[in-house]
């Protein structure tokens, strides 16, 4: 049993991006998916499809690179909260990533969204990630 999911998502991804793999596939969860929705809205993946076996399910993660000089488009990946130290924050102290240039991954009580979503619909949650 992993005892943090999300990291494990996070390093997954990390690792392929390194590798210079174009397919990742990540067991499944609502929070995993959520995430990876947000990667490809903001375009750091170029797709994912979630595929059904009868357990839990696996998400396939395309991972987007630059056609000229193969740098991937995740420059990092960054856990902000934890399950031994929590990170929450309310909508008037949102992170700003990298200048506004990255985006943080909050669990608020509207769902996962993004830093900016979470401020202009005034909410706060729990900081999972911030991708950049």
């Amino acid at each position: 049993m992993n005892t943090d999911p999300i990291a494990d998502y996070l390093t997954r991804i990390r690792n392929a991006s390194a590798a210079q793999l174009k397919i990742v596939e990540i067991p499944a969860s609502n929070v995993k998916k959520a995430m990876s929705q947000i990667l490809f809205d903001q375009g750091y993946i170029t797709d994912f499809k979630f595929e059904d076996d009868n357990k839990q399910g696996i998400i396939k993660i395309a991972l987007k690179y630059n056609p000229s000089t193969k740098v991937p488009a995740i420059t990092k990946l960054q856990r902000a909260s934890r399950p031994g130290l929590r990170k929450y924050n309310g909508s008037n102290a949102m992170p700003r990533v990298l200048n506004g240039l990255g985006i943080a991954i909050v669990s608020t009580s509207k769902g996962v969204i993004t830093n900016k979503e979470a401020k202009k619909e005034n909410v706060g949650g729990e900081v999972l990630c911030y991708v950049y």
